[in-house]
């Protein structure tokens, strides 16, 4: 048995040392070229074509990274759509420790982009106006940790690139915003601020549970409150609005802190009057313009922990907005809302679950939306903004690598000393 194991090792074609464990040239190359241009060096010294220092301090670089026994042949191409080609060596420059690489060589390929170059990203302006309610005259409740005004300048500057500057408005008090939705009575309507449009509008409530209400509003509805949220659907239908609600119960409190001054929501806030389940359904009455019943029951359901959407996984990458991908809802709507009231879910923020919704856009089939996240306590502004962007899809127009004289191809080609 030794004899015939020793004939047939005699006879074995083993492979040389060098091939036992070949190194992966490819991947050698595109690791060499990632860490020469860890800081952009790189990137600096190829668009530096005339630089002997830069240039030799870039071959002592590239020899220090690489074995002893690899050579290479590095090369710096410009980018061009000039007579078809795409890349060419014209206006490049190369650097090598070998006459050939031989047979066995590898390759990768890096792009470089020039340090005088920004590229950037515009998004395109929505042509709505968007009203924030900011109204110092009012409070906020399951807003924890935060203030409407903190909650209105964060939104603002969130939104800011989407839209013209003019066209992001502060409602500051319950005064413009009696001047917004118009007389008390339903006649008339409403009227701008700034010099912008009424009609087509995105409203965001930055008051939580509770909604602002203007004097006029609170005497004329003191006997019911829901009747203010009633009138409110009715304006977000008449003017084609977009009302936001930006964390639990929808319309579960009106707040004036001077029209309401003397009482309080059951927890101890004065300023601010319980509606309690019958704003939301009143408020849903409005939006389809059905005649006004008061109804209290109750709505929303504890769903639990909720996850988003694939629309709205999708659009955190677009839009580079990134809040958490699962969320405790206590205040989810139910799907069946959808068909009561004649609306259709147009953006989903979250995955339906037990046949309720906690997080969408929720269209009237003639004008106007509402969009409710019952999320529950403390508001994820992240949130509204992935809804109301997932709604509209701007467009993000972005500045490409491949623009003429802004980028650069860099070819590092590895072989082995003594290879075939």
């Amino acid at each position: 048995m030794t004899g015939a194991f020793l004939t047939a090792s005699f006879f074995a074609v083993l492979p040389s040392p060098r091939q036992v464990s070949p190194i992966n040239l490819s991947r050698l190359a595109l690791t060499t070229l990632q860490t020469l241009d860890a800081q952009s060096d790189l990137s600096t010294v190829a668009f530096d074509t005339t630089n002997d220092t830069a240039w030799n301090q870039l071959q002592i670089a590239l020899s220090a990274c690489l074995p002893p026994n690899v050579v290479y042949n590095l090369t710096a191409y410009d980018i061009s759509t000039q007579n078809g080609q795409l890349y060419n060596a014209t206006g490049g420059r190369s650097i090598s420790n070998a006459a050939s690489l031989g047979l066995g060589s590898d390759v990768a390929s890096y792009i470089v982009a020039s340090s005088n170059v920004t590229f950037s990203v515009t998004p395109q302006k929505l042509r709505a106006t968007l009203y924030i309610l900011n109204c110092s005259d009012s409070s906020g409740w399951w807003i924890t940790g935060y203030t409407v005004q903190s909650i209105a300048q964060e939104i603002a500057q969130m939104f800011g690139p989407y839209f013209e500057p003019s066209s992001i408005i502060m409602v500051q008090n319950t005064t413009q915003l009696g001047q917004l939705l118009g007389p008390a009575d339903g006649t008339g309507r409403g009227q701008p601020l700034q010099n912008e449009t009424v009609q087509n509008a995105i409203v965001i409530n930055t008051c939580g549970e509770a909604v602002p209400i203007p004097q006029s509003y609170a005497s004329l509805y003191s006997s019911d409150y829901a009747k203010y949220c009633y009138q409110l659907g009715r304006r977000v239908n008449q003017y084609n609005w977009t009302w936001v609600s930006i964390v639990g119960y929808p319309l579960y409190y009106v707040s004036n802190t001077l029209a309401l001054s003397g009482t309080q929501n059951g927890w101890g806030i004065y300023g601010m009057k319980m509606v309690e389940a019958a704003g939301l359904n009143a408020f849903l009455k409005g939006i389809d313009l059905q005649p006004y019943s008061y109804n209290n029951g109750w709505l929303t359901s504890d769903v639990g922990v909720v996850t988003l959407s694939p629309t709205a996984i999708s659009n955190c990458s677009y839009y580079g907005i990134f809040p958490s991908p699962t969320q405790t809802a206590t205040r989810a709507l139910p799907a069946s809302i959808t068909t009561q009231y004649h609306l259709t879910t147009a953006t989903m923020v979250f995955n339906v679950k037990n046949n309720a919704i906690a997080g969408a856009v929720f269209n009237h089939r003639t004008t106007g939306s509402l969009f409710a996240l019952g999320v529950t306590r403390v508001p994820d502004i992240r949130l509204v903004g992935l809804g109301i962007l997932s709604n509209y899809n701007p467009v993000l127009y972005k500045s490409l690598y491949t623009t003429a004289g802004t980028s650069k191809l860099v070819v590092l080609q590895l072989g082995l000393a003594g290879g075939k």
